[in-house]
């Protein structure tokens, strides 16, 4: 399927999808935008044109399509907080109000093209804004979460040598005590209702601002953003995307992974900080005219997000593993009736098989996992119409050609396991990051032969899906066997003592290492005897996995070490599990 970003292909995608709008109440999982996977994986085809920005060629045409009367009555954008308060803005007002802010940038703060801005704001209507005017401006988007400290947002600052920060009250003050120390930062812009001395307020601006801006015209491979990973294997890097890696790279998320079309209310509850973000609030959804739905939460609270998807006409929902297991244990999830939604996804990391069983039985829905990385757009997915494995990430994406290999390079056949790599020779795919930005060195150590590596661990299977082990530094020796910590917290998660885990490897002086698993313990199993309980999780997992598997060590702790995004440490943990010996 050739998908051609031109007045035709949306008009098109309007008209259809206005017509199915009819079936609402139709739940199936037939695909919308495809056959099947084998006639998506063969037929797929995107060009990618010289030139090319995301807010030009993307937005600016729906709104000409809005404009014609064809496309559905969705919003573009509907931000909802909780109280009352709602904000709905169809294309043509976030064209309007992005070239404001977009002016700002330019005018007011003399950026110029290739500056880059940092955006550290929580789920508020103008950090999409700024989203959008970094495009039109062709300014690099470089997005931070609001969880960063005065000491992160140091070090970003000094790492991007960015020229212009935006972000709120909370965090203008950790600005300010740094802001000395990086000589590149020149613009600072803060979104509050009061003035901040040495800042230049948003809110006042847009009441000046002309909404008269003509897009840069971009290359499609100039960088277009920046996002620091995760840092769970090290500092965080610097992962440049450019405009098509991402504008036209994420088109394979919304129109197969997520299915989407404008009929569509599309909720994705991830952190403003990462690329994730970018996946599901920004560029997949928009580009299949679908309405990006946001409900700002200050933290992840399952009775509002019960609440949300009920009363709101929200049908397609992805959050990380984390959230959909906090939702099946609460007790509200088994009386709340979701009329609108029909999709669900989840990505982040590997989502445990209960919890999707517990959500279907609750929901009558699946939970279509999705595997990617800060590097790359979706690489593997469980698409509509296909068999779901239950602990599967699915089948590989349209844009990529997977594989598994060994250390040489050589690909492995099925039930072999080894590194997940991506073909990036003859062609590089249109969907992986150019490089990290200012390390060559980390950038070629990703290089094997013709592929990229990934860095995890996995393997496939003979009916072409794939299955993620572990992150390659994450594995386990132990007596000549390989052994995955995923595997080994999902047999923990099902005992009803264990509220969460992180599995590592042990030194021991006979395996060389052993499996130690650290867990957290749901409260009402914390008074009950610790060394009765080990023992009873042990024969547990040795039940429900491999007895090989089991964790032959148990340490019980009121917290996990974990990543700014809600991801385990479980290199911190190893290492001072290591620093014993």
């Amino acid at each position: 399927m050739q998908i051609l970003l031109c007045a035709k292909y949306f008009q098109r995608l309007a008209i259809s999808a206005s017509m199915r709008a009819l079936h609402k109440d139709y739940r199936t999982v037939i695909p919308q935008n495809f056959s099947n996977y084998e006639s998506m994986k063969q037929n797929f085809k995107l060009e990618i044109p010289e030139y090319f920005n995301f807010a030009k060629d993307v937005l600016d045409q729906w709104t000409n399509v809005e404009k014609t009367g064809k496309k559905p009555s969705n919003p573009a954008f509907w931000w909802v907080n909780g109280n009352g308060k709602e904000v709905r803005w169809s294309f043509e007002e976030l064209g309007s109000l992005s070239r404001k802010f977009a002016n700002i940038l330019t005018e007011g703060c003399a950026l110029q093209r290739g500056d880059r801005v940092i955006l550290i704001l929580p789920r508020i209507p103008e950090w999409w804004l700024a989203n959008v005017a970094c495009l039109r401006t062709g300014t690099v988007l470089i997005p931070g979460t609001t969880q960063l400290t005065q000491k992160d947002i140091l070090y970003r600052l000094q790492t991007s040598k960015a020229n212009c920060i935006v972000t709120d009250e909370i965090l203008a003050p950790a600005v300010d005590a740094i802001a000395s120390k990086c000589e590149n930062l020149h613009s600072k812009i803060i979104v509050s209702e009061k003035p901040r001395k040495g800042w230049k307020n948003l809110k006042e601006m847009m009441k000046h601002a002309s909404d008269k801006h003509t897009c840069v015209k971009t290359k499609h491979n100039e960088i277009m953003a920046i996002f620091f990973t995760s840092g769970t294997s090290g500092p965080p890097k610097m992962t440049g995307h450019t405009h098509s890696s991402f504008g036209l790279g994420l088109s394979i998320n919304g129109r197969f992974w997520l299915d989407l079309t404008p009929s569509d209310v599309m909720w994705n509850a991830s952190d403003t900080g990462w690329a994730k973000s970018a996946w599901s609030s920004v560029f997949a959804p928009w580009t299949q005219g679908a309405c990006v739905f946001v409900h700002f939460l200050p933290r992840f609270e399952p009775t509002s997000i019960l609440q949300t998807l009920s009363k709101f006409p929200i049908t397609v929902f992805c959050s990380a593993p984390t959230a959909y297991r906090m939702l099946v244990q609460n007790d509200k999830t088994r009386n709340c009736k979701f009329k609108s939604l029909k999709h669900c996804v989840s990505a982040g990391e590997p989502i445990n098989p209960e919890v999707t069983e517990q959500w279907r039985n609750l929901t009558g829905l699946d939970i279509y996992e999705g595997y990617g990385q800060t590097e790359t757009v979706l690489i593997c997915g469980n698409f509509k119409g296909m068999k779901i494995k239950p602990g599967s990430m699915g089948k590989p994406s349209p844009a990529f050609d997977v594989k598994i290999l060994d250390v040489n390079g050589n690909v492995l056949p099925p039930g072999q396991e080894g590194d997940i790599g991506i073909r990036v020779s003859p062609n590089r795919p249109f969907g992986l990051f150019t490089h990290y930005i200012d390390n060559p060195t980390k950038t070629a150590s990703t290089l094997r032969g013709d592929f990229y590596i990934t860095g995890d661990r996995g393997y496939m299977d003979e009916d072409g899906y794939f299955w993620f082990v572990a992150r390659s530094d994450d594995i386990i020796l132990s007596s000549g066997y390989r052994i995955g910590p995923s595997e080994v917290e999902n047999a923990l998660i099902e005992h009803p003592a264990v509220e969460e885990s992180a599995v590592i490897s042990s030194p021991d002086p006979v395996r060389g290492e052993v499996v130690k698993a650290f867990i957290v313990l749901n409260p009402d199993y914390k008074s009950h005897d610790q060394e009765q309980l080990k023992k009873e999780i042990q024969e547990h997992v040795k039940r429900t996995t491999a007895p090989y598997k089991y964790p032959r060590k148990i340490e019980f702790i009121q917290e996990l070490p974990k990543t700014i995004s809600g991801k385990i440490k479980r290199n911190e943990l190893r290492k001072k599990e290591w620093k014993k010996i």
